[in-house]
């Protein structure tokens, strides 16, 4: 059975449905959403989920392991090929991955 959505306002008064606790406003998310850099390639939940931990370049997510971003609400097994490739476009790795 399916979470019923309910209606929410986001602060800057956007309307939208979620069904989930999920607190992210869909239309905010596309106005936010970088032209460039590894944060552009990847989904909304996954990108804020990075930026509520600080990782903002790939040179903070090389600082961590694939297991560790995992562990972060928000990211799922489908971002780490993205992620992967942005580290390896700058030379890098995810920690212990060397």
């Amino acid at each position: 059975m399916a979470a019923e959505k309910s209606l929410r306002v986001c602060e800057k008064g956007h309307q939208y449905y979620k069904s989930s606790d999920c607190k992210s406003c869909p239309t905010c998310d596309k106005e936010n959403k970088p032209k460039n850099g590894f944060l552009s390639k990847l989904s909304s939940p996954a990108r804020n989920a990075l930026l509520h931990e600080g990782i903002d370049t790939v040179q903070k997510l090389a600082m961590y392991s694939e297991k560790e971003i995992l562990q972060i609400h928000g990211i799922g097994p489908a971002s780490l090929p993205v992620m992967r490739a942005s580290l390896e476009e700058e030379g890098l790795l995810f920690k212990n991955n060397n």
